[in-house]
C-alpha cells in the first residue's frame, strides 16, 4: 500500500511540472514588442538661393557677348549684374535672346530685368520701370572707308538718299525711321548683321550704340567709325511695374557703386576713357 501511494504521488508531480512548463510565458516588459514609432516631422528643406534672371541680347559688345569659350557670356553689364545679385545673395542667370523680346520678357515675368544696353525713352517708361542710369553713351554711325559719308550732317543733307543700316527695336532704328523715313532704314536681328550688309554694299552706314561700333570697326577691315554722334543716351536696367521692391534694391546697389568707384573700376576693364 505504501508503495502504490508513493507511486500515485510521484505521478501526480510530474504531471503538475508538465502543465507548468507547457504554458506561455508572457514576455518581460522590456521584451515587449515595441509599438511602432511615430514618423518624425518631416524637416522643411532649406530655401535654394533664389535667381536673379538676366535678359539680354548677348551681341552687344563689350556690354554684354559670348566669350572666347563659345558659351559663357560676359562684359561691363554682365559684371555689373554678377555685383548686385551677390550683394543680394542671389544667382544670376542669363537668357539670351533677341532684342525685341527683351523688354517684353520683362514685361511678362519671364525674367527679372532687362539688360542689353537699354536707353531710357518715355515710350519704354510706359511699359517698364528704369534703374537710375548707369553710364551715358551715344549713337554713332559706321561707314567704309570710301563712303561719301563724311559726318552726321550728310545724312541729312538736302537731296540725300542712303541706306541706314540698324538693329532691330534699338534707339537707333527708332531714330532713324523718324529722321530719314522707314523707307531709308533696313533693320537686322543683330548689330553683326548690319555690318555685314554694309561690307556687302547693301546698305550706305549703320547707326548703332557707340562702343559695339567701335567693337565692329576693330575687326573688320575697311570700316571706321564717324566723329560726330548720331545721338546721346543714359542707359538702365528695366524692371517689370510689378517688381518695385527689387528696383529699390537695384537702386542702392547702383548708386553704392557710382558712389564708391566700383562702377568706373568696372567700366575700365572693358570701354577706355577716350
Amino acid at each position: 500500500m505504501k508503495k502504490l501511494v508513493s507511486l500515485l504521488l510521484a505521478l501526480a508531480l510530474i504531471f503538475t511540472l508538465c502543465a507548468c512548463g507547457g504554458a506561455k510565458e508572457t514576455p518581460k516588459a522590456e521584451e515587449a514588442t515595441p509599438a511602432p514609432a511615430a514618423a518624425p516631422a518631416e524637416e522643411a528643406a532649406p530655401a535654394g538661393v533664389k535667381k536673379l534672371v538676366m535678359g539680354t541680347n548677348a551681341a552687344f559688345p563689350p556690354y554684354e557677348y559670348i566669350a572666347d569659350d563659345g558659351e559663357s557670356i560676359v562684359g561691363f553689364e554682365v559684371d555689373i549684374l554678377q555685383h548686385i545679385a551677390d550683394k543680394l545673395g542671389m544667382e544670376l542667370e542669363i537668357a539670351d535672346m533677341e532684342f525685341g523680346s527683351v523688354l517684353t520678357s520683362v514685361q511678362t515675368g519671364k525674367v527679372d530685368i532687362g539688360v542689353s544696353g537699354l536707353t531710357v525713352t518715355e515710350e519704354r517708361k510706359q511699359n517698364v520701370n528704369f534703374t537710375i542710369s548707369y553710364t551715358t553713351a551715344r549713337q554713332s554711325i559706321i561707314v567704309t572707308d570710301d563712303s561719301p559719308i563724311t559726318s552726321v550732317d550728310d545724312l541729312f543733307a538736302e537731296g540725300a538718299d542712303y541706306m541706314v543700316g540698324v538693329q532691330e527695336s534699338t534707339t537707333g532704328h527708332i531714330y532713324s525711321e523718324d529722321d530719314f523715313g522707314a523707307d531709308h532704314v533696313t533693320a537686322f536681328f543683330t548689330g553683326a548683321s548690319a555690318v555685314q550688309a554694309l561690307l556687302s554694299g547693301k546698305v550706305d552706314c549703320v547707326i548703332i550704340d557707340d562702343e559695339p561700333a567701335k567693337a565692329f570697326v576693330k575687326v573688320n577691315e575697311g570700316l571706321h567709325v564717324l566723329d560726330t554722334a548720331y545721338a546721346l543716351e543714359d542707359y538702365a536696367f528695366a524692371l517689370s511695374k510689378e517688381n518695385t521692391e527689387l528696383l529699390e534694391q537695384v537702386n542702392a546697389i547702383l548708386e553704392e557703386m557710382i558712389a564708391d568707384g566700383t562702377m568706373a573700376a568696372m567700366k575700365a576693364q572693358y570701354i577706355s576713357a577716350d
